[in-house]
């Protein structure tokens, strides 16, 4: 677990329980998923054969693979996670240049002045204390270093996150209020308070770009599946399982719009962000 067991306490249990056995079981469906939103920062970071590189957040593990094959035989890719459940799937994936730990990256020591480039994919909006966390990531950097990270924009941009749960929400308890601020998929939504959080960390030439793409899981049995099982509908039916059987037409209404003939297709928008180290 994390160098600081009190750190991210709440995360770790959630990556260590139901999200985290449920992404890696449909760790084959959601890595199709998300991997064309995790190109452009892969692109943007352009990493060269004989690099080191820190994948944060590393989830089953298919972003270090890619990473891993830029890098060469001569190059190294550490990818962390916090999530026993994903680490297992990655670890059983790997090849080439890679290695796997279990760490917390807003509290672990990976390496002062290591890293040629950090990456990450949907994996540094989850930190307690963001800007401890970029300040202990920018330290793992040489100078010169950079980095490359995806997250999402606002909830309301991304139908593939939100369409579920807002069908179904009138079939559910009231839901707590979501606090933007807080650890979680949207908690960088706001361009301006994540460029503060990195530029006070350290970070230099900081850029956030908006990018967008349609993505799905499969089908429409297989999305609708999918969205009971992870996002905020996940969240919610793990809580009120009860509930799922009365959800099910409303939800499958709410997705059936972005049938195509290649499959579900939602939209999904992030923010593409790169910095650098001096």
């Amino acid at each position: 677990m994390a160098d600081d067991a009190a750190a991210n306490a709440a995360q770790a249990e959630y990556w260590n329980t139901g999200a985290g056995e449920t992404w890696a079981e449909m760790q084959d469906i959601l890595d199709r998923q998300i991997q064309p939103l995790g190109a452009p920062a892969l692109k943007a970071l352009a990493v060269k054969a004989g690099e080191r590189v820190l994948d944060i957040g590393c989830g089953c593990g298919q972003s270090s693979l890619q990473l891993a094959e830029a890098v060469g035989p001569e190059g190294q890719v550490v990818g962390v996670d916090i999530s026993r459940p994903m680490l297992e799937v990655a670890r059983s994936r790997a090849m080439g240049p890679v290695e796997f730990r279990e760490a917390d990256a807003q509290t672990a020591d990976l390496g002062h002045g290591s890293f040629d480039a950090v990456f990450s994919r949907f994996g540094v909006m989850f930190f307690e204390d963001p800007a401890a966390a970029f300040a202990n990531i920018r330290k793992h950097l040489k100078s010169g270093g950079r980095m490359a990270f995806i997250c999402w924009r606002a909830p309301q941009e991304s139908p593939l996150m939100t369409a579920p749960m807002i069908a179904a929400a009138p079939f559910l308890p009231p839901q707590e209020p979501m606090d933007p601020l807080a650890p979680g998929p949207f908690a960088f939504a706001d361009p301006e308070r994540l460029r503060g959080i990195l530029q006070g960390a350290g970070f230099t030439g900081v850029a956030i770009e908006p990018f967008e793409a349609k993505v799905g899981s499969g089908d429409l049995e297989q999305s609708v599946a999918v969205a009971f099982r992870i996002g905020p509908l996940g969240r919610a039916i793990r809580e009120h399982p009860d509930k799922r059987e009365v959800v099910t037409d409303a939800v499958r209404a709410a997705i059936a719009p972005y049938v195509t003939p290649e499959g579900v297709r939602m939209p999904a928008a992030i923010w593409v962000v790169t910095a650098t180290v001096e």
